[in-house]
């Protein structure tokens, strides 16, 4: 199932993109009668994701499908929530190629950092180049929003608690990482550093997550593009990582690695595109700089 979330009235609102239509759970709700979370956050916090996608996949032409929709050229793609308990990251997951992966020894643990929810924005939304850094990158990347509370995941059982995969762009101040690598944090965590997508792919839609292509993108010229075979650490060793340290909550944010960066400025547009999902997509502009 692909859940969307969406800008609607006054907020944003949870959809089923369906044959290329957008149904709002709040519609869904009133053609079936039923109660479902009209946010994707909402729906993840009441452990109603997986009770969902059975739904979707029993009575995916029901009659919910005849109720009004939003058209794909009328939706205004929102993140798919704005205030996760936790944002983590990990650096430096990718070889250029296949073959260096036998060759490539990984370091004893995933160099990881978290980034605040003061740092995402969504589709769409200016990327803020911040007074203090000269020199900001931006790096696409495959996210993972988990499903369930867990802790101490073995990496067989990591896709049981996620609730599926996101687009993400991750922003990076690297003249201040350059000062000194315990600034690595530091370098993470400006407004605007965070972009999230506005859609959820649950795992079953996903036949072979390891050919999935991530791309880098400047101004619509792809800087940097790689696959999932080629992570040193799959998505699931990282999930499982991160559950050994601390509990997952049902949000959670956790970004696999970027296949390269690119500098960033004013008037650029930086993109992550990953096969079969919805192109993320943010216009860079100076801390000051007011849009109208």
């Amino acid at each position: 199932m692909k859940l969307v979330s969406l800008k609607h009235g006054d907020g944003e609102q949870a959809a089923i993109e369906h044959e290329g239509r957008f149904f709002l759970l709040e519609e869904i709700n009133r053609a079936e009668g039923s109660a479902w979370g009209t946010s994707v956050m909402e729906i993840l916090q009441q452990g109603q994701l997986e009770e969902l996608v059975l739904w979707y996949q029993k009575h995916g032409n029901g009659a919910w499908s005849s109720s009004p929709f939003i058209p794909a050229e009328e939706a205004i793609p929102a993140p798919l929530f704005r205030h996760p308990r936790k944002i983590w990251g990990i650096g430096m997951n990718y070889v250029q190629k296949a073959i260096d992966l036998a060759s490539t020894p990984p370091e004893l643990e995933p160099i990881c950092f978290m980034k605040p929810d003061s740092s995402l924005i969504g589709p769409e939304e200016h990327i803020r180049l911040p007074a203090q850094s000269v020199n900001v990158t931006s790096e696409a990347e495959l996210g993972i929003i988990i499903g369930r509370n867990c802790k101490n995941v073995p990496e067989e059982r990591v896709r049981d608690v996620i609730a599926g995969f996101a687009v993400t762009l991750d922003m990076t101040s690297q003249d201040i990482h350059a000062r000194n690598p315990r600034f690595l944090q530091r370098s993470k965590v400006f407004d605007t550093f965070f972009s999230l997508g506005p859609q959820l792919i649950t795992p079953d839609e996903i036949s072979d997550l390891q050919s999935l292509a991530v791309e880098t993108v400047l101004n619509d010229e792809v800087i940097h593009s790689n696959t999932v075979s080629r992570m040193i650490y799959h998505p699931w060793f990282i999930v499982s990582y991160f559950s050994q340290m601390m509990t997952l909550y049902p949000g959670d944010v956790i970004m696999t690695g970027t296949p390269g960066s690119v500098q960033i400025q004013h008037g650029d547009v930086a993109e992550c595109r990953i096969s079969g999902f919805m192109t993320l997509r943010n216009p860079v502009a100076d801390a000051e700089y007011n849009h109208q």
